[in-house]
């Protein structure tokens, strides 16, 4: 069902409409055969970067949309509820872009960011490790100065589109210490880069999550992006903004459900009435519906409140809270609505619940939003 949206400009809602288009074209049609193959949609994000929306949020300069996250977000959305794997990916790629962005020189910008604002270049991001996911601070990936750059020692872990990305953002450490983090915009190949094979998760099959190990790569002096030390700052300032693209495809992936339970209610029938009719299952959906428009509330919300240039990290936690936390529920409860139909793979409710639950867990846990809001409420 499409989504009755309150758009800023006309240019705007041709842009949703074209994302939906797309991914009912490209995505939609595939996304059952890749997930339970756990199959790499080969050449997908090429189309998506040539039809402009791997780089929406970005100045025009450089090959970008020039779009307010406000519908970026809502694309974002609209990939989702086809595709939550893909917009998991393209969400990442956003994220990985934003060092560069933010903190790289001209030089650095006109360099590599083109290609991938174009989706010529698939970025991810590599901040985690195996021991140190939401404590960043705690890295221990070392990048050593050589004459020739910096040599990367170490192990990174959780890596949406590891060992098929072009190009990777590099949190690593230069020196001890939580002012000891840099970045760098690491190429996707490198003698001493190698990758473990792909997690077995419960869901978001068709694009894989691994480990990197680097032994010894070197890397050329100028893929540092800002100063030595800036690392965790830039590491920080990028999160929020994937927060935002989290709670985005979170409230996609609730809307499909609610979706497809709506769409089986108002057609199975029982003690003579379709079943949507029944007080209870009809409270169930309205509740699941209510979930979903809170969750879209709140990362637009919170998006408003970035394009506006206003801080925004408490709002993209909550967004990231409350939509995550949505979807979970809104997925468990349409495997309800369809009741033994929804857990079998006939339907695909069964695979949003279980894509859903690790939306409560990456770009920082649900825990951790809860520590970043209280502590916002400390300081005042």
């Amino acid at each position: 069902m499409a989504v009755d949206r309150l758009l800023p400009t006309t240019e705007a809602a041709d842009l949703i409409a074209l994302a939906r288009e797309i991914a009912d074209k490209e995505l939609a049609p595939r996304v059952d055969e890749h997930e339970r193959a756990e199959t790499y949609p080969e050449g997908l994000f090429a189309t998506l970067g040539a039809a402009g929306l791997l780089g929406l949020p970005y100045a025009e300069e450089h090959g970008g949309g020039a779009q307010p996250y406000e519908v970026y977000l809502q694309v974002l959305e609209e990939l989702a509820a086809r595709w939550a794997a893909v917009a998991v990916a393209v969400s990442v790629h956003g994220l990985a872009c934003h060092p560069l962005t933010t903190f790289g020189t001209p030089e650095q910008q006109e360099r590599w960011l083109p290609d991938m604002l174009a989706g010529e270049v698939v970025g991810a991001y590599s901040l985690s490790e195996p021991q140190a996911g939401s404590d960043a601070a705690a890295l221990a990936c070392k990048a050593e100065r050589v004459p020739e750059g910096y040599r990367i020692t170490g192990t990174k872990a959780w890596i949406t589109h590891g060992g098929r990305a072009g190009c990777y953002a590099l949190f690593a450490r230069t020196a001890p210490g939580p002012r000891g983090v840099s970045c760098f915009l690491a190429p996707g190949q490198a003698d001493g880069l190698s990758f473990g094979r792909p997690e077995e998760k419960m869901g978001l099959h068709a694009i894989p999550t691994t480990t990197a190990h680097w032994d010894g790569a070197v890397l050329e002096a100028d893929r540092l992006i800002g100063a030595e030390g800036q690392g965790l700052q830039i590491a920080f300032a990028a999160l929020d903004s994937g927060r935002l693209g989290i709670a985005a495809v979170a409230t996609g992936l609730a809307q499909a459900a609610l979706d497809t339970a709506t769409a089986y209610a108002n057609e199975r029938t029982a003690f003579g009435r379709k079943i949507v009719d029944h007080q209870g299952l009809g409270f169930l959906l309205a509740d699941m519906a209510a979930a979903v428009d809170a969750a879209r509330a709140t990362y637009l919300d919170a998006a408003r409140r970035r394009d506006a240039g206003r801080d925004c990290r408490r709002a993209a936690s909550v967004a990231k809270l409350v939509a995550t936390d949505a979807a979970m529920k809104v997925t468990t409860d349409a495997v309800q609505v369809l009741g033994g139909y929804g857990y079998t793979r006939d339907f695909p409710v069964e695979r949003y619940m279980r894509e859903a639950k690790v939306m409560q867990i990456f770009e920082g846990t649900n825990q951790i939003q809860r520590l970043v809001i209280s502590r916002s409420l400390a300081a005042h």
